[in-house]
């Protein structure tokens, strides 16, 4: 069994064909795809990074990668910083009134609610009993749903400062501080993604944020059914409680 898989997700566009590794090394396994789904079925390593294709999956950060993962042999997934423009940008918080933020800079290490949108690092035990993406999520909301999954199966992500991958240039500001979180388009996926995956009072309390979800917080559409199946499975057997909540919040919830 390899040490690491890495998934690189690329929407279908002509530079789709352009990409290649990092490095070749044969006990890596790398995956390119426009189906955050299909690699999942084909995992033969003890660890899967997911990756945006800006960010550099290299040696380096492997290395450090497999020294966290032996510094921290209880933690099922990790939230690498990204450093882009001069700035490190590291995992998602609950943030009251804000919904979800990244968390500081200067921030130790600690329990995050979810990975910024560009990588995430989780074990293959924990992403069996997860299970498969959401893909009527947007991409950019999907590990922030995973992550949250995951915790109702049972796993903790954690933020170590010092695991840092690059990202090239292009224009991720908005991915990386949350920005894209407080567009208009935005509040329907996480409507769901808080319907899926958190207590009542936090849904009710986004909903009255966002009075548009009215109708969908009162039953008042035809996804009602599928939206529940889908919040049964999440939270079947849950292993979520108050005290990992208030570990992956910021200290104002």
């Amino acid at each position: 069994m390899r040490q690491f898989d890495v998934f690189v997700f690329e929407k279908d566009s002509p530079r789709f064909e352009q990409w290649s590794p990092s490095f070749e090394d044969p006990a890596l396994g790398w995956f390119h795809d426009s189906d955050w789904n299909r690699p999942l079925h084909n995992i033969d390593a003890e660890w899967v990074v997911f990756a945006h294709p800006a960010v550099t999956v290299d040696r380096n950060f492997l290395n450090n990668l497999a020294q966290v993962i032996e510094g921290f042999p209880m933690v099922d997934a990790f939230a690498p910083r990204v450093k882009f423009n001069g700035h490190f940008y590291g995992g998602l918080q609950l943030n009251k009134g804000k919904e979800f933020a990244p968390i500081s800079e200067n921030e130790t290490m600690r329990f995050v609610a979810a990975p910024n949108p560009t990588i995430a690092v989780f074990s293959s035990r924990i992403i069996q009993r997860t299970g498969l993406f959401d893909l009527d999520l947007p991409p950019e909301f999907r590990l922030l749903d995973y992550a949250l999954r995951m915790a109702h199966a049972g796993g903790k992500m954690f933020n170590v400062p010092y695991l840092v991958a690059s990202l090239n240039e292009g224009d991720f500001t908005g991915l990386l501080t949350g920005q894209f979180m407080h567009e208009k388009q935005a509040i329907a996926p996480l409507w769901e993604i808080y319907y899926k995956t958190l207590p009542v009072g936090m849904l009710s309390a986004f909903t009255f944020r966002h009075l548009t979800m009215l109708p969908k917080f009162l039953g008042f559409d035809k996804s009602k059914k599928h939206r529940q199946f889908k919040r049964d499975k999440a939270t079947a057997l849950s292993k979520l409680n108050a005290d990992y909540l208030k570990e992956i919040s910021s200290k104002n919830v």
